[in-house]
């Protein structure tokens, strides 16, 4: 078998909300969803906390995050990349 292994990681893109803690950015990750009686996309939203272990993301900055080990009570992911600065 030739090629890259699919990482079972769960990845996601969303905007930080929040740097105001040490190592930790707030992301908010909006997915649509689809109602079940109505047929309607909806727009749904999460916050989630990511390490972040140079302190490089800021706030409006839209960002890859995946899935990690726990690393507190509330933090299980790491920042991969930075997409896009804020403007």
């Amino acid at each position: 078998m030739t090629g890259q292994v699919k990482s079972r990681k769960k990845e996601f893109i969303g905007i930080v909300k929040s740097d105001k803690m040490e190592k930790t950015i707030v992301v908010s990750i909006e997915t649509l969803t689809l109602h079940p009686l109505y047929k309607k996309y909806i727009k749904r939203s999460k916050k989630i906390k990511a390490h972040d272990e140079k302190n490089e993301a800021k706030i409006g900055d839209r960002v890859r995050v995946i899935e990690c080990r726990p690393l507190s009570r509330e933090k299980c992911w790491k920042l991969v990349e930075i997409l896009e600065r804020a403007k």
